[in-house]
């Protein structure tokens, strides 16, 4: 009996660490989360890098809407003018809106020729 008594509280002195030493588990935990710390590093760089990336395509592209949507306010122009002198009995310009009504180009603002 007094020999598993002086086991058990061997075992219990062992697995106590001493002042000056540390336990175990801190090392792993601390690998852990120093790695944890480099992935989210990693991640937000590469997600700042890809965000500024986007914004220049972005941008690239808004030029590119902004000069098409000035041609396309040209093209209505000319195709409100056209219906107008269509309107008013010229001959060239009722055949101009006939053929862009026949390949679907739009005339929604533009006035009915007169026929």
């Amino acid at each position: 009996m007094e020999n598993e008594f002086e086991t058990a509280e061997t075992q219990e002195a062992a697995a106590r660490p001493e002042p000056g030493e540390r336990p175990a588990w801190r090392l792993p935990l601390t690998l852990t989360l120093v790695a944890l710390l480099i992935w989210f590093g990693f991640q937000t760089a590469a997600l700042v890098l890809e965000r500024n990336n986007l914004l220049a395509v972005k941008s690239n592209f808004d030029a590119g809407m902004q000069e098409a949507q000035k041609m396309q306010a040209q093209l209505q122009t000319l195709i409100t003018q056209t219906a107008e002198l269509a309107s008013k009995g010229n001959a060239n310009a009722k055949a101009v809106i006939d053929e862009l009504a026949k390949k679907g180009i739009p005339l929604s603002s533009a006035p009915p020729p007169a026929k």
